[in-house]
């Protein structure tokens, strides 16, 4: 058994050894003097290269079901499977600021290089990763580590802002950007696991408690694309990836523009992977058909970490699935299609296909158009699924027929022959707004013949962003502008007899926050571009995916208790539950009677030892909120005593100056407490709390500067073991747009 450190204090990692063929021993832990350590199991004499997997999703509990079907694989394969929690999260102890902070970039670097020097280890590294770990696989490929040979991402993005699960097009993400933030949130409230860290999980917890930040505020406090996204970018200097790069993805998920673009303007040897898939893994990801991904990144992996020729690079640069049409469906166990590939990209067989908005509809030629006026109710888009679907439940886009009655649709007749497009599809307008503000939809479906209609693909412009998203400008009344919309990338037929329709709104709830007050555009011409690819007799030799393989699987004992799912880790004897419940309102003519509430419950349990989470996160349009002070100390840490706070709910409301005072005291002045129930003017001193408020900033990306967003955080504590003392700590605060929580 070998006895390895972490290079930084701050880091717990996990280690699959290569000796073991899908199938992992259990972990021998040793204790070292300092800092987080390394669990490994037994290596093989021969050092073998590394593969990183670098995450805040806790390595331990959180993404064990996945892991334990592809570590363990590659290291049976002779890799060491490497999984590392960032800085704050899981085991690691440190604080975990932001999404992709330098200091995880650093950490990062400085991790590769540890792996590297190992006496195990064969001094090459690959990183590879799903959404975030693709994210900072990229931006830590960009730092040029020496050891860093190849990395490949998946599911992730060049581009921080226009690709990410905050913004799209300028407009704010409502439904998963905020429920991004909650999950982020509350998954950050929770500790260690003390059988790995020992007695120093309570104070690692408190120390997590006082100090994460709400990160949706942070991110609200970057409307534009300003250098807060343009870091972590790698499309601000793609040359600045010296290292191969295979990037995957798939159609249904929301991360798939990226690869393209890598594509194209990456400089190194890359290439690409567009399956039917969600947000998942190809292995076992849904809508299916799943493929044997785990043996294409060992070709790719034996290519560049162990010089062996497999051939990964005598093929295509770029595979992709092209979808057949399909009966609409909010959920799909599979997409039909077939597998094609080009050698570059952009694709030297894609023919742009010009069609015309016209008084008849999409025709191939320009032809008369009256000027058609567009203003939607606000409850369009109800048929939108999420927008990052995972493919587990029914997320992803249903019949759009309910939604394109409420839309201004133009459309092609019966098509006399197929339409296969590889890319994405462009449309230009001409147009005016009433308003100074809007937003605009537009939807690319595929019409069946019975009527049903199909999203193929999508954009959405916040129109103050028209000219980039930079340097937002109003609009202004009546002046005709040219807008352009490139929608996501695509990979689908649209089959003779069946139409294409262009459908668009101004609306899309609850995907995107809606524009401050209703606008009317007026449409005064436009043409939508489709990338045809041509069929080419070639697909056909291509060579076919192997199924998937996989290590054994891990699964979870499920139990229910009321409202609550819990998942039993047997292997570790210890149980997670978890609850949400999301509630989402708009009233169909007002755009600020938007409500976002987004409750989650985490608990974490193993026999005496309890933890309860819960949050609360409430965003509403309402009044315009001003700025004012902030003071406080740290939560105390003490052992074996009872604290607890109150909670002085405001509402926000137009022009308001809102104070919010959380107030901890002990044990011992709880009835005093009780007395005092607007928390002002503690009798007892004690740790105080004003919670800092910032005014709407600006209003161009479709957030009124008279609407204030209003997350009211509460996170709640319990645990019971260790120590015959018992803590119990309720943490509540109400906080609005722009809020700081950085002593809760």
């Amino acid at each position: 058994m070998l006895q390895l450190e972490c290079p930084c204090d701050c880091h717990d990692v996990s280690t699959h050894c290569a000796r073991y063929r899908a199938h992992v021993d259990p972990v021998e832990r040793r204790h070292h003097a300092r800092g987080p350590h390394l669990a490994t199991r037994r290596c093989q004499q021969n050092p073998v290269p590394a593969i990183l997997e670098y995450l805040p999703y806790r390595k331990r509990d959180g993404t064990y079901e996945r892991d334990a079907l592809t570590h363990p694989y590659l290291a049976g394969h002779g890799y060491a499977g490497v999984r590392v929690d960032l800085r704050g999260c899981g085991e690691s102890s440190g604080l975990l600021s932001d999404e992709y902070a330098k200091q995880e970039q650093d950490d990062g670097v400085e991790v590769i290089a540890w792996l590297a020097a190992q006496p195990w280890c064969s001094g090459v590294v690959g990183m590879m990763g799903i959404s975030w770990g693709g994210f900072n696989g990229l931006q830590i490929a960009a730092r040029r580590p020496p050891a860093l040979k190849a990395i490949v991402t998946i599911c992730s993005t060049d581009d921080r802002y226009a690709d990410d699960v905050h913004y799209m097009g300028g407009t704010l993400l409502a439904a998963d950007g905020l429920g991004w933030g909650s999950f982020l949130f509350g998954s950050m409230c929770l500790p260690p696991d003390p059988m790995l860290v020992g007695d120093r999980w309570r104070a690692m917890w408190l120390e997590r408690l006082e100090n994460v930040p709400l990160f949706f505020e942070l991110w609200l406090r970057h409307q534009r694309r300003d250098a807060y996204w343009k870091h972590g970018s790698v499309c601000e200097d793609y040359a600045a990836i010296q290292c191969p790069v295979y990037a995957v993805g798939g159609w249904t998920d929301a991360y798939k523009n990226a690869i393209p673009r890598l594509l194209e303007r990456l400089t190194v040897p890359r290439k690409g992977l567009i399956g039917p898939w969600a947000h998942g893994y190809p292995h076992f990801a849904r809508p299916g058909p799943q493929i044997g991904f785990l043996q294409e990144m060992l070709r790719w992996w034996d290519y560049w970490l162990k010089g062996i020729d497999t051939g990964v690079m005598d093929e295509p640069m770029l595979r992709a699935w092209i979808t057949e049409s399909v009966k609409p469906a909010s959920r799909h166990e599979t997409l039909p299609g077939r597998w094609v590939a080009e050698p570059s990209w952009p694709p030297p067989g894609t023919t742009p296909q010009r069609l015309f908005l016209t008084d008849e509809g999409l025709r191939n030629e320009a032809a008369h158009f009256t000027a058609r006026s567009l203003c939607s109710s606000q409850t369009v888009g109800k048929c939108s699924g999420s927008w990052v679907p995972f493919g587990l439940g029914h997320d992803q886009a249903g019949d759009q027929r309910e939604d394109d009655t409420r839309s201004l649709i133009f459309e092609t007749p019966p098509l006399d022959a197929p339409i296969e497009i590889l890319g994405g599809a462009i449309v230009t307008l001409e147009l005016a707004s009433d308003r100074p503000m809007a937003n605009l939809v537009v939807r690319l479906c595929d019409v069946h013949p019975s009527g049903e209609s199909l999203r193929v693909s999508y954009g959405v412009l916040n129109l103050a962003h028209r000219d980039g998203h930079e340097k937002p400008a109003l609009l202004a009344a009546g002046q005709p502008y040219p807008v352009r919309i490139q929608l996501n990338d695509a990979g689908s037929v649209f089959p003779a007899g069946h139409r294409v329709r262009l459908a668009m709104s101004t609306a899309y709830w609850p995907m995107i926050w809606p524009a401050p007050e209703p606008a009317t555009l007026l449409i005064s011409g436009g043409t939508l571009e489709l990338p045809v690819r041509e069929p080419q007799a070639t697909d056909a030799l291509l060579k076919p995916l192997p199924g998937p393989e996989s290590a054994p699987p891990e699964k979870p004992t499920v139990i229910r208790r009321s409202d609550m799912r819990i998942e039993r880790i047997d292997r570790l004897g210890l149980e997670l539950g978890t609850h949400d419940d999301t509630k989402l309102h708009v009233e169909e003519d007002d755009p600020l009677s938007a409500v976002n509430d987004l409750r989650r419950t985490w608990t974490m349990s193993r026999d005496a030892w309890q933890i309860r989470i819960e949050t609360l996160m409430r965003v509403p349009a309402a009044g315009k909120l001003t700025r004012v002070g902030r003071r406080g100390r740290s939560l105390p840490a003490r052992m074996g005593s009872r604290y607890s706070a109150r909670l002085l709910m405001i509402p926000a409301a137009s022009n308001a100056s809102i104070v919010d005072r959380v107030s901890l005291r002990s044990r011992q002045s709880a009835s005093r407490d009780r007395q005092d129930s607007d928390g002002d003017q503690p009798r007892r001193s004690g740790p105080r709390w004003r919670i800092d408020y910032f005014a709407g900033a600006t209003s161009l990306t479709g957030v009124p500067s008279t609407s204030g967003f209003s997350p009211c955080v509460l996170a709640s504590f319990r645990s019971r073991s260790m120590t015959p003392a018992r803590c119990s700590c309720l943490i509540r605060a109400s906080c609005a747009f722009f809020c700081s929580a950085k002593n809760l």
